[in-house]
């Protein structure tokens, strides 16, 4: 081999023997492993949402309790969590806001926002939670509501009523097996109570689709056998009369379900019409 080239072959060697040595000294050149990204993103899976939350100021107490079967759900588990502590946070501010303000009554009681959120049933398919929130913010007297949260497991995103059922389809049906079994519920509770109609006044029947909901567990594992509506004072009756929760059969429904969710449905429910738990009347506002 000529003098030149064996030079030459030996200058690429030592200069790459360089190179090399250069990057393992050189940060921007290491292996992304060796120096990690500060501002990377974490996704709400891999966030460690905890199994809840509590906090005590002079002004407010705040908690919320989230059920294990959350765990199996992670993208909704830290949702849950960041989304429910955020708001509770904004309720202490607020309640030191008003409990401090020029003129406020010293004595005042501090307030309160509990949240509880429960597993209502769980299919294939779909994962439903029931939130109860109870709050305190200095009325006359608290009140505690109810609402419901679907989770598509697959789709990994919250659904409404509208999702479960095939697009245009007409709720009549369910609208009115929702009245009956309301107005029954009411004159088991308040029997001096006038029935209630969709246009009466000033309390009416809700209409299925603008009402809260959670599915209904029955006697069929892994499937829901209805849905139970979640109506809270002062919508069907005072506030004396309290809520409602009135389960409705899939069997009134099931020829509208969604082809996508038609298979989430069967069996029978446990009991149907009113299932408010535990109701205790409520003393005239």
């Amino acid at each position: 081999m000529a003098r030149p080239l064996r030079f030459l072959l030996l200058s690429v060697a030592v200069a790459a023997s360089l190179a090399a040595c250069n990057r393992d000294r050189d940060p921007a050149n290491a292996p992304a492993a060796a120096t990690p990204d500060a501002n990377a993103l974490v996704t709400p899976a891999d966030a460690a949402a905890p199994p809840g939350y509590e906090s005590r100021t002079p002004y407010a107490d705040v908690k919320l309790t989230l059920p294990d079967a959350l765990r199996s759900q992670p993208d909704l588990h830290a949702r849950l969590y960041a989304e429910e502590v955020r708001k509770l946070r904004q309720f202490v501010e607020g309640a030191q806001g008003e409990l401090t303000e020029a003129g406020a009554d010293p004595d005042r009681p501090k307030y309160e926002n509990v949240v509880a959120i429960a597993l209502a049933a769980e299919t294939g398919k779909l994962f439903s939670l029931k939130r109860t929130a109870f709050d305190y913010s200095g009325g006359a007297h608290p009140n505690t509501l109810s609402s419901g949260i679907l989770w598509d497991k697959a789709l990994k995103r919250t659904i409404g009523l509208a999702d479960l059922f095939r697009k245009g389809a007409d709720l009549t049906a369910v609208d009115q097996a929702l009245c009956s079994a309301l107005n029954t519920a009411k004159r088991a509770r308040a029997p001096s109570e006038a029935s209630i109609t969709f246009d009466s006044k000033p309390f009416s029947c809700p209409r299925a689709a603008t009402t809260a909901f959670v599915l209904a567990p029955g006697d069929a594992t892994g499937k829901a056998a209805g849905l139970t509506f979640l109506i809270g004072p002062y919508q069907a009756g005072p506030y004396s009369e309290g809520g409602y929760e009135i389960a409705i059969p899939a069997t009134v429904f099931r020829s509208l379900l969604a082809t996508a969710y038609a298979g989430e449905f069967g069996g029978q429910l446990l009991k149907a019409g009113d299932v408010t738990p535990a109701f205790e009347p409520e003393p005239a506002a």
